[in-house]
């Protein structure tokens, strides 16, 4: 993880996004006030949303199961669902 602060990234922006494609680097872009910003590669941002999307599903399954132990559920038949479809 690389920490750069804003004139040297503007004077270097193409080395710093070859190190976040190429080498995999984080950069950090440090900013007045922090407001601070972060350039990394697709590839990591892509893995980053992924796992965030995948906590999001396995907590929800979590909840379900805490659900189904608590007895917190409704039972319908295939017919019912349907009827309710219906409606």
């Amino acid at each position: 993880m690389l920490a750069v602060n804003y004139s040297t990234i503007r004077n270097n922006l193409k080395d710093y996004c070859d190190k976040a494609t190429d080498d995999g680097e984080t950069v950090i872009v440090t900013r007045k006030d922090e407001k601070n910003v972060v350039i990394l590669s697709l590839e990591q941002y892509n893995a980053l949303t992924k796992a965030a999307r995948n906590s999001e599903y396995l907590n929800k399954l979590d909840r379900s199961i805490d659900q189904l132990a608590a007895g917190r559920t409704v039972t319908k038949t295939l017919e019912e669902l349907e009827a309710m479809a219906d409606e």
